[in-house]
């Protein structure tokens, strides 16, 4: 019955995902979504997208608001899309390929251009989406019944398309040639080093951290590139980047086994934007450079480029102590605790088999740990932007949990019994756990410290999530050690072995008690699956549960009669999963913002105004299943300290809820380097933003408000 319950689970992880494109070549919303529009007569206007394969919008998100012109306008008229069950909005209408849609109205006899508002939201098929884009078009009008040739330009590749609000300005808002928006220059400094220029035209900036180098040449390889300081800036395809908005020069350096006169070839790969314009795909540029004679730094010739080979054996070790050391750490987390409990009560009652016990239980550990890294990594590579905790995001899996928990509960409580044999009535409490047993208590121990965070983690995670496979495994197995650990020592130790009580009749008694912090771990799960669903998913669970109970009564009832009456109460059983299935396919409510005095709800717009304006930002990532989370809120951010260092500062606060799937707040979180919640980031009134531990305390917050504010 377990295994078809963590069967259930793991297949509600692991639904198929559409594969179109790959995440590593997500185009920018402009070129997912090519907006153009024109006036095909006075009164009437067709906005068009070209819509990238692999890619569509949703109808309901589609809208034009006029700005300003001489235009009385019809409301905007969409065709009918395709019916499409969305895990964001739920039933939708979605349009591939291309969509035009059309605003008639009754244009004013002096206009001569209109300017509209046109937003619209679309997502890649590998799961990705877009936040919400506005653009703002200039479409020039016809004069009377004639044609005038600047409606052409209007609607093929004019101001319309490119954001450009002034139709005078048409031809100087056109995006110039990348050749002539980004110019390319390399020559030698010297038998060792190569200088580089990169020149954005102005208007134009360049991406310093998408930008590579490579060299080839006889007995010639490239070291790391050393850019000049670049400007902070807030990209709306890739969030808070570092650009050059004028002439750059940076030095390659070079090591050398060939010590002759050598010509090179250097290939670079960069990619830029106009301001306030298009973002232009990654371009490659080659140049051919004739490198001196002269002596390098040795170097083999497969050596790594870019990067200096001896940096990554030092930042594995490291991530491996931290993910050992927030794996001990995890121990203590609330959410842990009622496994933990359980574990020692098998040790308890282990007598002399502490260490087979505390060896089956870091084999659970270990194993459900790699399974959710293998998992996350399976996904991230499908296209979908996950991290620590990510399936908890899935109102399914809360169910399930929920279900798993309340049937653990009734076998403590007696109701039925998991692992015993058929032949079991003479068998002792140690024969009855048995390896499994203790196996199984670590997959649980994993399962449900899903919701929380210890310190450490987050960096060791980071690094996972940016390594090779082997690698974030590694990472994830290490954690696993770690919250296994305690256990491993109470096992392989004999002073502390002998220290736990001796078997007794008290353990029965201990095992019903500890039913109970069982149920209330199903009855949090009940609360946050209400929080993602509302009360009808509750009713739905609650039912699954009744009926869960009823069939594991009756398979114990029968557990030693006829086949008939144990093949009833195992469909019993399977039927009281149907809830799980039901409620992962119900649409997310309409939820009204929580009414919370000065909080205001995250919004990447909103945010990006604020630090225009010169606030001090305090931004909050949080989630219901996060206990972390709340511990946090709980502990400072509900505090009125915490509320005098934001008014001493003149900071907003502003809360971003990750309790479901939202792309924008994953956004938010990747472009900080986060692989999940909670994440605190203090916006400064001037310079770069300051993320702040995982663990809060109040004179740490305000010593960042403080600083933020100065």
């Amino acid at each position: 019955m377990t295994r078809w319950l963590l069967a259930a689970l793991a297949a509600l992880l692991l639904a198929p995902t559409a594969q179109a494109v790959d995440e590593a070549d997500l185009l920018p919303i402009d070129q997912a979504f090519a907006l153009s529009a024109r006036a095909t007569e006075r009164g009437r206007i067709e906005f068009h997208w070209e819509i990238a394969p692999g890619y569509y919008l949703y109808r309901h998100r589609t809208g034009v608001e006029l700005v300003e012109g001489g235009f009385k306008s019809n409301p905007l008229e969409l065709p009918d899309g395709e019916a499409y069950t969305d895990e964001f909005f739920g039933d939708v209408e979605t349009y591939r390929n291309q969509l035009t849609a059309v605003l008639t109205g009754a244009t004013a006899d002096d206009a001569t251009a209109l300017r509209f508002k046109v937003k619209y939201q679309g997502c890649a098929d590998v799961g990705v989406c877009y936040p919400p884009h506005t653009k703002t078009v200039t479409v020039a009008l016809p004069a009377g019944a004639g044609g005038d040739p600047l409606a052409a330009l209007g609607g093929a590749r004019g101001p319309d398309l490119f954001g450009d609000t002034d139709p005078a300005r048409a031809a100087g808002g056109l995006p110039l040639p990348e050749e002539q928006a980004f110019r390319f220059e390399a020559i030698a400094g010297g038998p060792d080093k190569l200088l580089l220029r990169f020149d954005p035209a102005p208007g134009y900036y360049l991406y310093r951290d998408r930008s590579t180098v490579e060299v080839e040449g006889d007995g010639v390889t490239a070291g790391a590139i050393n850019w000049p300081p670049a400007q902070s800036h807030r990209d709306e395809h890739f969030g808070d980047v570092m650009v050059y908005f004028d002439p750059v020069d940076a030095t390659l350096p070079l090591q050398r086994t060939n010590t002759a006169a050598t010509v090179l070839t250097v290939r670079t790969t960069f990619q830029g934007c106009q301001t306030d314009g298009i973002c232009y795909p990654p371009m490659t540029r080659t140049a051919t450079v004739t490198l001196p004679a002269g002596a390098g730094a040795a170097a083999p010739a497969d050596a790594p480029r870019e990067t200096p080979p001896a940096r990554a054996p030092t930042a594995l070790w490291l991530a491996l102590l931290l993910a050992l050391g927030g794996g001990v750490i995890l121990n203590l987390m609330p959410c842990v605790l009622p496994v933990l409990s359980l574990k020692a009560l098998s040790l308890a009652q282990g007598g002399g088999q502490a260490k087979r016990q505390a060896l089956w239980y870091t084999a659970g550990v270990l194993a459900s740990f790699a399974a959710v890294g293998a998992i996350a990594l399976a996904l991230r590579q499908a296209g979908l932007a996950l991290g620590w905790g990510f399936q908890l995001q899935q109102p399914g899996v809360i169910a399930a949990l929920a279900l798993v928990m309340i049937a653990i509960g009734l076998s403590l409580s007696g109701v039925v019994s998991f692992g015993a044999s058929l032949a079991g009535t003479g068998q002792s409490l140690a024969q009855k756990s048995g390896p499994a047993g203790d196996f199984f208590t670590g997959v649980l121990a994993v399962v449900v410290a899903s919701p929380c965070t210890a310190p450490f983690m987050g960096t060791a995670l980071a690094f996972a999530f940016a390594a090779s496979p082997a690698v974030a495994i590694l990472v994830f197995l290490a954690l696993g050690l770690g919250l296994a650990l305690p256990f491993l020592l109470i096992g392989f130790v004999p002073a502390l072995a002998s220290r736990l009580p001796k078997p007794g009749a008290w353990m029965d008694t201990l095992k019903q008690v500890l039913a109970f912090p069982m149920y209330l771990t199903a009855v949090w799960l009940l609360w946050v699956l209400a929080k993602q669903r509302g009360a009808d998913a509750i009713g739905l669970v609650l039912a699954g549960a009744v009926v869960l109970g009823l069939g594991l009564w009756w398979w114990e009832k029968a557990r030693w009669g006829r086949l008939l009456p144990r093949v009833l109460a195992a469909l019993v059983v399977l039927a009281a999963l149907w809830p799980v299935l039901v409620v992962q396919r119900m649409p997310v409510p309409e939820r009204a913002v929580a009414a919370e005095e000065g909080v205001v709800a995250f919004s990447q717009d909103k945010l990006d105004q604020l630090r225009r304006d010169g606030r001090v930002v305090f931004v909050n990532m949080t989630a219901d299943w996060c206990v972390t989370c709340k511990a946090n809120e709980r502990t400072v951010l509900a505090r009125e300290g915490f509320r005098t260092a934001l008014d001493a500062a003149g900071a907003v606060y502003m809360k971003g809820d990750w309790t479901d799937v939202d792309p924008a707040i994953t956004a938010f979180l990747e472009s900080h380097g986060a692989v999940g919640v909670p994440l605190y980031v203090v916006y400064p009134r001037n310079g770069e933003p300051r993320v702040l531990p995982t663990v809060l305390t109040q004179d740490l917050v305000a010593g960042a408000l403080a600083e933020a504010a100065n």
